[in-house]
C-alpha cells in the first residue's frame, strides 16, 4: 500500500491552491505545475477530477484558474485517495491476490491489517485545512521540491 503519484500530485496541487488563497487570486495550471515541478498534462487530468469532485473550483479564460471553495479545507485525505486511487484503495491485498479478505486472508494479511487501519484513520481524520495550518513559507518550499 503505497500512495500513488496521482495522489501526491492531487494533494500537492490542492495544498498549493489553498495556500495561495491569501493573495485573493485564481491560480493557473501552469503556475501550479511550474511551482510543484510536476508534468503539466498529467496534473491537468488530475486537477480536472479534483474540480469535478468539488474539492476545488475553477474558471476558464484569461482570468481563470483554480480556487478554493467551501468544501476545500474540510476535505479529508481519504476523499483525495478515493478520487485518485479508487474506492478500494484501503482494501487492496499486499500480494495483489483477488480473493484476499479477513475470511480468506493472504499470508501477509494479518501483518498489514493494523497498519492499513491506522493509515485509514489518519487520512480520514486529517483535512486539507489541518495540513496547511501554520508554517506557510516553509510548507510551500517543502511541497515544491519533490
Amino acid at each position: 500500500m503505497i500512495l500513488s503519484k496521482s495522489f501526491g500530485y492531487a494533494l500537492r496541487g490542492i495544498l498549493y491552491v489553498s495556500l495561495m488563497q491569501e493573495e485573493k487570486r485564481k491560480v493557473s495550471l501552469d503556475e501550479i505545475a511550474g511551482q510543484l515541478k510536476v508534468p503539466r498534462y498529467f496534473l491537468a487530468k488530475i486537477m480536472k477530477e479534483v474540480v469535478k469532485a468539488g474539492v476545488l473550483s475553477a474558471t476558464r479564460g484569461q482570468q481563470g484558474g483554480f480556487f478554493i471553495n467551501s468544501n476545500t479545507l474540510n476535505t479529508s485525505l481519504t476523499t483525495i485517495i478515493r478520487l485518485t486511487d479508487g474506492e478500494e484503495y484501503f482494501n487492496i491485498c499486499m500480494l495483489s491476490l483477488q480473493k484476499c479478505n479477513p475470511s480468506n486472508p493472504c499470508p501477509l494479511h494479518s501483518k498489514f491489517e493494523p497498519g492499513r487501519q491506522e493509515l485509514f484513520e489518519v487520512c480520514h481524520n486529517t483535512t486539507i485545512g489541518m495540513v496547511i495550518k501554520n508554517n506557510k513559507p516553509e510548507f510551500i518550499k517543502s511541497i515544491s521540491f519533490h
